[in-house]
């Protein structure tokens, strides 16, 4: 990897501009509350990640991407959704049905330039060229399922970049989700199929709508029909950080996508495992985050040829994003950065990890997934 260019990082101001309201969690049973809360997505969060990135690489490159074009979307999405979300912005946004999923009239178009920004993040990693390629996506994409949007998400940025890379004619490609939220809507995709493996290491929340999000994410959701078996699952306790995370990619993550041997690996890089999140209830630190670039990056040069791209999804409390971020990217990198305040510490590392519940988890997911894979 060259040194002046060790970092790609691909992104449109125009995903800046998707604002859902306020008052995603304001309850109407809660008449004393006065003041309604800001929606977690901000475009804050990509700001400060921006910012961080560009204080710290000073070599990266970032490159404004273009939007996907429908084609791409539809290998994911049914055209007639494809139809409506458009027409839902172009009426103005608001929130979907009673959720809190919701936009404004730019929605549309920063979904299609975050898709664009994966796209362009995966033909990097398949062109070979210098850099750690990374989409920093908004809004994030790993909850919208073929024909819905759901858990602040409306087109699915890492299935439209896995059918990107597969009509460009590769055989296998495996994605990794570490968001603390399961990825039902690109479990949803690819469910029934065995060209895409998904494993997703998220905490054990269940479904949260039975319309817009009916998957739960537990261990027995291993994939139908074809996809049987390429569906992994693994939900872990609240209060899982860096040792957990650590102990989840060598016995289960990192077996199984060698045993697949894929093409290119996908990373859904939400950073709302940490410790200060409103949406997570774990803790892996920058730290603990570093070591899952690094690792990451390790797991692509040998199963996939070293074709990677990390594809940013949630992570909303919008300081802690910023440090969890830079953690990913220097441990993609291999570099470390010492950041004035803090050292090359983490200001938000302030609990410590209950492993017993973990080693629990991760002993009942390699006894499910071993019919399958060798865990």
């Amino acid at each position: 990897m060259r040194e002046d260019h060790p970092l790609a990082v691909y992104w449109h101001p125009a995903t800046l501009k998707h604002r859902p309201p306020d008052g995603a969690f304001k309850l109407p049973s809660c008449p004393f509350l006065a003041t309604d809360e800001p929606h977690p997505d901000r475009p804050a969060r990509v700001r400060n990640v921006k910012r961080v990135v560009e204080e710290t690489f000073g070599s990266a490159v970032f490159t404004a991407a273009d939007p996907a074009p429908r084609s791409a979307l539809e290998r994911v999405h049914d055209p007639d959704y494809v139809a409506w979300l458009r027409e839902f912005a172009a009426d103005g946004g608001g929130y979907v049905d009673g959720t809190t999923t919701a936009g404004n009239d730019a929605t549309f178009e920063a979904a299609r330039h975050a898709a664009g920004a994966a796209i362009a993040a995966t033909d990097h990693a398949l062109t070979d060229r210098p850099g750690a390629p990374y989409a920093l996506a908004r809004p994030s994409g790993h909850h919208a399922q073929s024909d819905r949007a759901d858990g602040f998400c409306f087109l699915n940025n890492a299935a439209i970049a896995a059918g990107h890379a597969l009509a460009d004619g590769l055989d296998r490609v495996a994605i990794v989700d570490w968001d603390v939220h399961h990825g039902n809507g690109t479990q949803e995709v690819f469910e029934d199929r065995d060209d895409v493996l998904f494993v997703s290491v998220h905490n054990d929340h269940g479904a949260w709508d039975p319309t817009y999000h009916p998957q739960t994410g537990g261990l027995e959701e291993v994939g139908v029909d074809d996809g049987e078996g390429y569906t992994v699952n693994v939900p872990v306790p609240p209060g899982t950080g860096d040792r957990g995370y650590e102990a989840v990619f060598e016995r289960l993550v990192e077996p199984i996508v060698t045993a697949y041997d894929p093409d290119l690996i996908l990373y859904s890089a939400g950073q709302d495992p940490g410790p200060s999140d409103p949406l997570g209830r774990n803790v892996v630190t920058r730290d603990g985050f570093r070591t899952l670039g690094a690792r990451a990056r390790e797991l692509a040069a040998t199963t996939a040829d070293g074709r990677y791209a990390l594809l940013q999804e949630g992570g909303y409390q919008v300081s802690h994003l910023a440090f969890a971020t830079l953690g990913v990217l220097e441990g993609a990198t291999g570099r470390t950065f010492d950041l004035p305040e803090h050292g090359a510490g983490d200001p938000f590392a302030w609990l410590e990890e209950e492993t017993g519940p973990l080693e629990d988890a991760v002993e009942s997911a390699c006894d499910h997934h071993g019919e399958f894979w060798p865990v």
